[in-house]
């Protein structure tokens, strides 16, 4: 077996170390609930005949002995492309289940909304705080505490979180992820991004850019760039929580459905089995796994809220600082957009997960002694899944990559080290993602332009107020604000200056998401502004510096008498839209360098 890479093992010593208190609370919490028995047996005759009053004849019978029941939460609705898919796949599963020997319940549904409807639009102000919901609608789903196993169905932005956030708090229970799978390829990422340029340049029309929309969200699946959504899938495959070679699988196929039947199949195994829950999966190993995974990938910047947020659900700790450090030794393994111009369609054909698993696993960057759903050792995700007539097989990764300017080995890659980057300065600690952006855009300096609303900086791009060098600071935008918005309304803006030649970045206390694009963007600083953060303080004409490359986020000047500045007035919460019913989130909200959210204890590190 690879040794380990030194950095890797020593980043995984430290979160255990600073972990372990946190960590055994959790392993005796779960010690617990395992130990009280399996739910069923514990459920009077009136709590059973309320859990299986619905259910066919055949699967009461089979219930009231003691085979294995899985709970099924969805996440369906048919607004979400990727979502769409699962409407079918609970009776594929209860129809594998059966023939297993189980049976499997809808246990509940979750709220699942889409960024890319919500962008620029006051729904996005509740969009981090849904994976709050979306993780307490898991809890209450599977309290019933009538299963023996449980199975996520989701797919996007904050649900995958969110499902996993709820899940950990039945880690004694197994259980297995099975997404829906990318829609097939539609225009290429880099054509509709050229058109949202021209579009925010006044150069084509609306016609034309929902033109050029549709054709590329075209049908059932999810949206084929590299974003938090497949971001997501890498990471449940990384982690060990999909059967192997799930995540880029097209919905609608033969395959796709032998897959979702599997993880059935699969849940009711580990729940005969009993000793691998989710809480011996996701553990201090299989966590710094993911975060390798992401920057092999260069994956969404989404991911430094939400691998904290999962971690910390499963009393692990972590922080920028072990991303950074995760970062400088992984190399940077696949381009796909927005750091490339293929989509994942072609990431799966040129080799997909089973090469890039492989691949980290021999140059020792991926921890390969972990337990996962398909058993135990990584191992078994350098495979991929396909059929042998209408039976489901695995075979090994290729051994070269189909598309190597998509899919590079380790001994090869693209960059030297993965995408994201901690800056910390006079100006609070935040991350950049620069691997899609130009190497002399790495280091931007030039004076402050600066907005507290996004359409204020909108309507200074239109006016051409901003045609100069200059780094726009977007404040009150943090967690504690406003619910911490994605701002990818601003990328064809800033893509269109930097494209007529100025030296332009993006500052701000705000989310970016994985398609943030090739300008240079600090985001999720922190503290926040609206929490006494130094972006508070900066005035219109400052000289900042963004510099990824020794990690800098500062003011150049005095940084002495920044402290002393006033805090500007932070602007007063818009109401509506929901905004009211998430106030107890947005006070009770988390640093985003803790995960951003509003469940956990606010003064937990």
């Amino acid at each position: 077996m690879t040794a380990r890479h030194p950095v890797i093992a020593e980043v995984a010593r430290r979160i255990a170390e600073r972990s372990a208190a946190a960590r055994a609370d959790y392993e005796a919490r779960m010690a617990a609930a395992r130990a009280a028995g399996r739910g069923r047996t514990n459920l009077s005759c009136g709590n059973l005949a309320h859990a299986f009053a619905a259910s066919p004849l055949g699967d009461k019978l089979t219930m009231r002995g003691d085979a294995p029941n899985i709970g099924i939460v969805t996440a369906y609705n048919d607004m979400l492309s990727a979502h769409q898919p699962l409407k079918d796949y609970p009776d594929l599963i209860k129809d594998a289940a059966r023939k297993a020997g189980g049976t499997a319940q809808v246990a509940g549904g979750v709220p699942a909304m889409c960024d890319g409807v919500t962008q620029g639009r006051p729904g996005m102000e509740l969009s981090l705080f849904s994976r709050d919901v979306i993780a307490m609608a898991t809890a209450v789903a599977l309290t019933h505490d009538a299963f023996d196993a449980a199975i996520m169905l989701g797919v996007c932005d904050k649900i995958v979180p969110g499902l996993m956030i709820g899940a950990l708090s039945f880690g004694h229970l197994p259980v297995v992820f099975a997404p829906a799978g990318p829609m097939p390829s539609g225009i290429p990422n880099k054509e509709k991004a050229k058109v949202r340029e021209r579009f925010a340049l006044g150069l084509a029309t609306r016609e034309e850019l929902l033109a050029a929309e549709s054709a590329s969200y075209h049908t059932a699946g999810t949206c084929t760039f590299y974003g938090t959504a497949n971001s997501n899938q890498m990471l449940m495959e990384v982690m060990g929580l999909h059967l192997p070679g799930t995540a880029f699988v097209n919905p609608g196929t033969p395959l796709r459905d032998a897959l979702t039947r599997q993880s059935a199949i699969r849940a009711i195994e580990l729940a005969r089995a009993g000793d691998v829950g989710l809480a011996e999966i996701v553990t201090v190993a299989s966590v710094v796994n993911g975060i390798v995974g992401l920057m092999a990938t260069g994956g969404s910047t989404n991911h430094a809220l939400h691998i904290p947020a999962i971690a910390r659900a499963a009393g692990v700790v972590v922080d920028w600082t072990d991303f950074d450090d995760i970062a400088r030794v992984t190399p940077l393994l696949a381009r796909v957009y927005p750091n490339g111009g293929a989509d994942v369609n072609m990431f799966h054909a040129a080799g997909g997960m089973g090469f890039l698993v492989r691949e980290l696993l021999d140059a020792g960057l991926l921890d390969a002694d972990v337990k996962t759903v398909a058993g135990d050792g990584l191992e078994h995700y350098a495979r991929e899944p396909h059929l042998e007539g209408d039976v489901l097989a695995w075979r090994d990764a290729p051994p070269k990559s189909l598309a190597p300017d998509i899919l590079r080995p380790a001994s090869d890659p693209f960059d030297a080290e993965g995408g994201l980057r901690l800056l910390k300065g006079s100006l609070g600690r935040a991350v950049i993602k620069v691997s899609s952006v130009p190497a002399d855009r790495h280091v931007i300096e030039a004076p402050a332009a600066v907005f507290d609303d996004q359409e204020d900086f909108l309507a200074a791009f239109k006016a051409g107020a901003l045609d100069r060098d200059h780094v726009a600071v977007v404040r009150f935008q943090g967690p504690a604000a406003n619910g911490m918005p994605e701002l990818h309304k601003l990328t064809p803006a800033l893509t269109a200056l930097q494209n007529k030649g100025f030296r332009v970045a993006l500052v701000t206390d705000g989310r970016m998401s994985g398609a943030s694009g090739a300008v240079p963007a600090a985001i999720h600083v922190s503290p926040e502004a609206a929490l006494g953060g130094s972006l508070g303080r900066i005035v219109d004409g400052d000289t900042l510096r963004v510099d990824a490359v020794n990690g800098v986020l500062d003011i150049v000047g005095d940084a002495v008498a920044l402290a002393a500045r006033p805090l500007a007035v932070r602007p007063p919460e818009k109401a509506g839209w929901g905004r009211e019913l998430f106030a107890p989130f947005r006070a009770g909200a988390c640093a985003a360098e803790a995960g951003g959210g509003g469940i956990f204890h606010k003064g937990q590190p």
